[in-house]
This record gives C-alpha cells, sequence and structure tokens, in this order.
C-alpha cells in the first residue's frame, strides 16, 4: 500500500508538517516522488510507529535518529540501554509520585502533610535518598 504524505500523517493523527519535519531531522524519507509529490509505503507505517514509540520512551529526534542509523548492534543496544536506564528511573519518581498521592487519599490524619509518614518519605527523597528507598520509607 502507497501512502500520500498526508494520508500517512493521518494515520497517526498528525499533521504532514509533522513527518516534514522527521524527514530534516533524518528519520523519514518518502520511498519515492510521483509528480514532485511524496509517496510512502509499508515499511514508512513502522518508521513512524517506532518514532512515536520512541518519543513515548522519552528519545529526543537526535537520539532516535542515532538509533536508526547506529552503525551496529553494539551501538544500538548501547543506546538502548541508556534510554532505559532514564525510564526506570522516571518509572521510579513516578511510583514515589504515586504513593505518596495514594498515601494522601488514606491517610487519617486531618492534614496529611502532618503526617509523620508522609514527611518520612518526602524528606528522605529530599535528603538525596534514592527513589525506591524512599518508597521503602512507606
Amino acid at each position: 500500500m502507497e501512502y500520500s504524505i498526508g494520508e500517512l500523517a493521518a494515520r497517526f493523527g498528525l499533521a504532514p508538517h509533522v513527518l516534514r519535519h522527521w524527514e530534516d531531522e533524518g528519520l523519514l524519507s518518502p520511498a519515492r516522488r510521483v509528480a514532485g509529490r511524496r509517496v510512502y509505503g509499508a515499511a514508512h507505517v513502522t518508521r513512524v510507529a517506532d518514532i512515536l514509540l520512541g518519543k513515548e520512551a522519552g528519545f529526543s529526534l537526535d537520539q532516535l535518529r542515532e538509533l536508526f542509523t547506529a552503525p551496529d548492534r553494539a551501538r544500538r543496544r548501547e543506546v538502548l540501554t541508556a534510554q532505559l536506564a532514564q525510564v526506570r528511573e522516571r518509572i521510579a519518581r513516578l511510583t514515589l509520585a504515586q504513593t505518596l498521592l495514594e498515601h494522601g487519599l488514606r491517610c487519617r490524619h486531618e492534614d496529611y502533610q502532618a503526617c509523620p509518614r508522609h514527611q518520612e518519605m518526602v524528606l528522605a527523597r529530599l535528603n538525596g535518598v534514592a527513589t525506591a528507598e524512599a518508597i521503602a520509607h512507606h
């Protein structure tokens, strides 16, 4: 199946200028041009999905370009490993936020911020304790 830039963009709920920007960034290139118009194929659908998933995982466009153009498997693994570490840290921070919010909702204190358990978790994190350890203070 072939797609125009508008059709490919619409498939993902994007504006065509986003795909043009990704082309400028070296992430996407049309299969060919017909009468000056870009034509994309099935592989481009996968590439756009890869870009969107990569962005959801926190990759910048530069990082995605590096990942997509890495000269070998070892370099791709380095890029993926580095991003995975960042995702895990974000998950840990969000888990702490979730724990704090859940505690605030179920805390029996009139003001959850006055609760010693809440203060312990917050202060542990602010004192440089790793996020996972701050959660354990719960």
